[in-house]
């Protein structure tokens, strides 16, 4: 099946963009659930605190391969597929793996502002923590009206772009 060109290269709206994000969340439970389970097997982990630094790090490793996969491999993740949401490069031009990879690590600003200042004030309980989140997260999204395509700080950066995309219907 072939792909449409874009129409007008417009950025999907911020309601849009913000759903497939939560939709990707869904869809990654699973996949940190199975790399969760494969890390716990090859160590042999017997208790969830257990070489937690070294879980960490192997999951951020499965997320850079997830996302610079399918932002490589035709510029859509499957929650992306199901929101009509494309990745390509500032050109218009496909993304390619090292760019995907300087997205999927500039693409940690959408938290770590939020969880340093949930650190530094203290904040224990998980409401809490979440409720920083969530606000850091919204007030980053919100950013991107501030971008004369409306794109994120971190597509910006690096030269990328969302895009509305809809497939060619079939012949």
């Amino acid at each position: 099946m072939s792909a449409a060109p874009p129409q007008a290269a417009d950025a999907p709206g911020l309601a849009r963009r913000l759903a497939c994000f939560v939709y990707e969340g869904v869809l990654l439970f699973g996949v940190v659930m199975i790399a969760g389970y494969l890390y716990s097997s090859l160590t042999q982990q017997r208790h969830a605190l257990e070489g937690r630094g070294g879980l960490m790090a192997f999951l951020f490793v499965v997320l850079a391969i997830y996302f610079v996969w399918f932002w490589s491999h035709g510029g859509q993740t499957v929650a992306m597929k199901a929101w009509h949401i494309r990745l390509i490069g500032a050109d218009g031009h496909p993304v390619g793996q090292w760019r995907a990879l300087v997205r999927y690590l500039l693409s940690w600003v959408w938290f770590l502002p939020a969880l340093g200042s949930a650190h530094v004030a203290g904040l224990r309980s998980g409401g809490a923590v979440f409720g920083v989140l969530a606000a850091g997260v919204l007030a980053y999204a919100a950013l991107a009206r501030l971008h004369p395509q409306r794109q994120f700080w971190h597509d910006a950066v690096c030269g990328t772009r969302l895009i509305t995309w809809r497939a060619a219907p079939p012949r």
